[in-house]
């Protein structure tokens, strides 16, 4: 299951809401950064383990995937469960395969902040404590050591909207469509909030105008596109673009490569290319050079447009795969031989 999210809270798995509060509260205190100058890497260590795993388990939607699925399952690509998607999470089909879930843990500082209200009880507000007396000791000098006690059972103070991190989902792109540019309409399902609070499922068509030359990673964002929930602002939608494998070119960088398997004789004599552009254009190139194994013809502005200037193109480079004879006859070796060494 890779970590175990239940022992780092130190909590047991039919744990409940305000146990994992209470294990949480006393966990983050323990090991907050600010209040171990002498072994600050270990603690930032487990203070991030402890925020992620009161993230997952506070939150019925993750911590059913986690159940199940385990911490692979939450950062990888598993099947939706049954209910609803949580707040920072949306499901949603591209056409290309079964809806997927994205976890990715927030910053360990902003879950600490709004479970307590201020970054760190330990002297770390705006440096130095604020320019209150007492160093270090600002907030437990103030409250006492059991500084808690103020904050009832661990309700933030702060309850501003709080943002889930985007969701991202590769947009498989065939190389014709990034070669011309296209358009392609997307189907999501999503919760939204009425007015009276309750949370309905909706679909909606995205819109994704992929532009020529677009390369694979690049990055199409829908603000605010995951589902809605009380007091939280919808997690941003992002598209990755990726590029199916092409049965003639490869890409590279703005270049497309090509392999032609030519005869030997063709390779000493010279040979013609015929190809098809991505565009539907036919191309004939005479080669006229000897073609040795290593030997690549280049056809200039014949490759991917270049994305921030479409009109102008890379090259179309042509690598050879040379056949040659498995065996030769006596009479053949002879004729070659008077004909090379002439």
């Amino acid at each position: 299951m890779g970590v175990d999210y239940y022992n780092t809270l130190k909590v047991d798995k039919n744990a409940k809401d305000e146990d994992l509060k209470k294990a949480y509260r006393k966990l983050a205190m323990k090991w907050h950064p600010d209040k171990n100058p002498n072994n600050k890497k270990e603690a930032e260590a487990k203070f991030k383990q402890i925020s992620e795993a009161y993230e997952v388990l506070s939150d019925p939607q993750k911590r059913a995937i986690y159940d199940q699925y385990g911490e692979e399952g939450l950062k990888g690509q598993v099947p939706p469960p049954e209910t609803g998607g949580p707040g920072g999470a949306t499901f949603f089909s591209t056409g290309d395969g079964p809806a997927t879930f994205r976890f990715n843990p927030r910053n360990a500082d902003d879950i600490f902040a709004e479970f307590f209200g201020f970054s760190s009880p330990f002297g770390g507000m705006g440096g130095g404590g604020g320019g209150m007396r007492g160093g270090s000791r600002s907030f437990g000098g103030m409250f006492g050591d059991d500084i808690f006690s103020s904050f009832g059972e661990g309700r933030p103070i702060n309850t501003a909207p709080r943002k889930a991190p985007p969701i991202e989902n590769t947009l498989p792109c065939s190389l014709e469509e990034l070669y011309k540019g296209t358009t392609k309409k997307m189907k999501i399902s999503r919760e939204i909030v009425d007015v009276s609070g309750k949370t309905l499922p909706v679909e909606e068509i995205l819109t994704i105008d992929i532009k020529p030359g677009w390369k694979r990673g690049t990055k199409i964002t829908f603000p605010e596109k995951g589902n809605e929930q009380p007091n939280f602002i919808p997690a941003d939608l992002v598209f990755v673009i990726d590029e199916k494998p092409h049965s003639t070119f490869t890409r590279e960088g703005n270049d497309l490569v090509v392999t032609k398997k030519i005869p030997l004789v063709e390779a000493l004599t010279g040979c013609t290319v015929h190809l098809t552009t991505l565009d539907g254009r036919t191309l004939t190139i005479p080669v006229n050079n000897v073609i040795h194994p290593n030997y690549e013809e280049v056809v200039a502005k014949e490759g991917m447009p270049l994305p921030k200037d479409p009109s102008k193109r890379g090259n179309l480079r042509i690598k050879f795969d040379i056949r040659f004879p498995t065996r030769l006859s006596a009479e053949q070796k002879s004729g070659i031989k008077k004909l090379l060494n002439s």
